[in-house]
């Protein structure tokens, strides 16, 4: 199983970018999967989930900003980010888990299937 997250780059405060996931070997309408992120000097943490039911969660400093997504014909999950503050900056990293989302899906340790991480820049 292989994830390949795309999207990442810099850009200036109050803008937008869209983060992919493309999945191989592993299909991500069998089970868990999200968005975490790690700031240098941070612990690594859950910014969205979306299960396979489609239903999603998110950190509470990202609601309203930011949207996961699922597209099951390519197999690809996204994250848009809109109105992107500096604090926000941080590798962002795609995981995936087998079976339901449940109470502990915003937390990195249960996902057994991690990409390799994708940069996101803000600048004030």
């Amino acid at each position: 199983e292989q994830l390949v997250e795309s999207g990442g780059g810099s850009v200036q405060a109050g803008g937008s970018l869209r983060l992919s996931c493309a999945a191989y070997g592993y299909t991500f309408s069998t089970g868990c999967s999200g968005w975490f992120r790690q700031a240098p000097g941070n612990e690594r943490e859950g910014v969205a989930i979306i299960g396979f039911d489609g239903r999603t969660s998110y950190a509470d400093s990202v609601k309203g900003r930011f949207t996961i997504s699922q597209d099951n014909a390519k197999n690809i999950i996204y994250l848009q980010m809109n109105t992107l503050k500096p604090e926000v900056t941080a590798m962002y990293y795609c995981a995936a888990e087998r079976g339901r989302c449940g109470w502990w899906s915003l937390q990195p340790g249960p996902y057994n299937y991690w990409g390799q991480g994708t940069q996101v820049t803000v600048s004030s």
